[in-house]
């Protein structure tokens, strides 16, 4: 029972990290696509839907981890939570372009409470899936 209980409360904590970096990755994407001419360095190739269009993509993996936790396909479910929060990194590749001192404050501020939140998130999606596939002895296939 005890194992049940702690696995129920890392669940909800699943729940609530992930709709917080849901919140803070479309915090940094509205900021990004909105302010696009404040972020030093971006090819000027890219624009404002595109910007949007790349966070569409990058929730709707997050969406559908979490779709299929629900429908019971848990290992698959938590594994594409890990990769959203992962994703959850690619906004330090702003720093990679332009130090830190270049950007503005908001912009520095959704980014690195995005990169936050993913850190908050990847660890307990990622305990979750250790802990199912050992709890169901789930083996992976070697080719």
């Amino acid at each position: 029972m005890h194992t049940f209980r702690t696995s129920s409360h890392f669940h909800k904590l699943l729940l609530v990290l992930t709709a917080a970096y849901f919140l803070t990755s479309l915090g940094h994407f509205s900021h990004n696509a909105e302010f696009i001419c404040e972020y030093p360095n971006l090819p000027a190739w890219l624009t404002r839907a595109q910007v949007y269009a790349v966070w569409a993509a990058i929730t709707s993996v997050g969406a559908l981890g979490l779709l299929l936790m629900r429908r019971r396909f848990m290992a698959t479910g938590l594994l594409l939570v890990a990769v959203y929060a992962a994703m959850g990194f690619d906004g330090l590749g702003h720093y990679a372009v332009a130090p830190i001192a270049l950007h503005p404050l908001m912009a520095n501020v959704t980014i690195l409470s995005e990169v936050a939140a993913a850190s908050l998130l990847l660890p307990v999606a990622l305990w979750l899936l250790a802990s199912h596939m050992l709890r169901n002895k789930v083996r992976i296939q070697q080719p």
